[in-house]
């Protein structure tokens, strides 16, 4: 009886653990498309970015691929595929985690003066820093780093070290880059302003709280966006809406978050932040306090 390939006896005990998990092949990279799912000609599967019909067999569509199932881990169509493995991936946002990628000594060095210590585990040239919670994945953030999480695959080295801590907002503000949240030469904005959506009770039908209580604390919020004119508004609006957005996480909802949104979007706007890394920053941060209500 033939043994069973090495990563496959690793992806199905990841799997039976609840890790998502494919094959790579050489390169670390995952296995080509199939015939049929060449150039995503399929629709791609479900739970991509975007959503298509494909049902193909065959663990085509990289990261989106990754399974915990063992009957597809064991099925013939990706017996090929482990045949040719040369080592084992899983797909962290489908796990609830987020893997912070360190390339080098200097990223290394970085994350430890700025990151909340958490699970490591060495690679070749650096480090995997492991947290719990998920986000959009993001590379390059800064030099040496990328984001692996929802839309990415990292590959499986082992369980590491260390006690996994909670995904902070230093982390999800990473895809912010502070080079892009200068002001313009001679004090001119980067990007023409959003059209301002007030915040007020009639796009908040659901909330708890009264129209005081959140009008100040958004012009609270909005000051201290307006205050960094020098560097860092992307990463304050990002604060801002996550802590916004925490208020709200009882409320039965709707509460305008999105309204919100839109205020904080202006004021890191009027400071030279560009709209569409404003945007970003305000859209991850009401989604990191996990509101349900927006």
């Amino acid at each position: 009886m033939r043994a069973t390939p090495e990563p496959l006896n690793a992806a199905l005990a990841l799997a039976a653990a609840g890790v998502p998990v494919l094959p790579l092949r050489a390169g670390k990279v995952p296995l080509g498309n199939c015939r049929s799912c060449k150039g995503n000609a399929c629709g791609g599967r479900p739970h991509m970015k975007s959503a298509g019909p494909c049902r193909c067999p065959a663990p085509c569509h990289a990261w989106a691929a990754a399974t915990t199932d063992p009957h597809v881990l064991t099925s013939p169509a990706w017996a090929p595929a482990w045949r040719e493995a040369t080592a084992l991936a899983y797909h962290p946002g489908g796990a609830g985690l987020t893997v912070v990628d360190l390339d080098n000594a200097a990223a290394v060095d970085w994350a430890r003066a700025t990151l909340p210590a958490t699970r490591t585990v060495p690679t070749t040239r650096g480090e995997h820093w492991l947290y719990l919670g998920a986000m959009p994945s993001s590379n390059a953030v800064r030099p040496g780093v990328d984001v692996k999480s929802l839309a990415q695959y990292a590959r499986w080295l082992g369980p590491g070290t260390g006690r996994t801590a909670v995904l902070p907002a230093a982390v999800r503000a990473l895809p912010v880059k502070e080079e892009d949240t200068n002001p313009a030469p001679g004090g001119g904005l980067v990007s023409s302003l959003p059209t301002r959506t007030r915040w007020d009770r009639t796009v908040a039908t659901g909330c708890r709280h009264t129209e005081s209580y959140v009008r100040t604390g958004l012009d609270n919020g909005l000051a201290l966006v307006r205050a960094r004119t020098e560097s860092g508004a992307g990463s304050q609006a990002f604060g801002v809406a996550r802590f916004l957005a925490a208020q709200h996480t009882a409320c039965p909802g709707p509460c305008g978050l999105a309204a919100l949104g839109e205020e904080i979007v202006t004021a890191a706007v009027t400071v030279g932040v560009p709209e569409a890394y404003a945007r970003r920053a305000v859209t991850n941060g009401l989604e990191a306090a996990g509101e349900r209500a927006a």
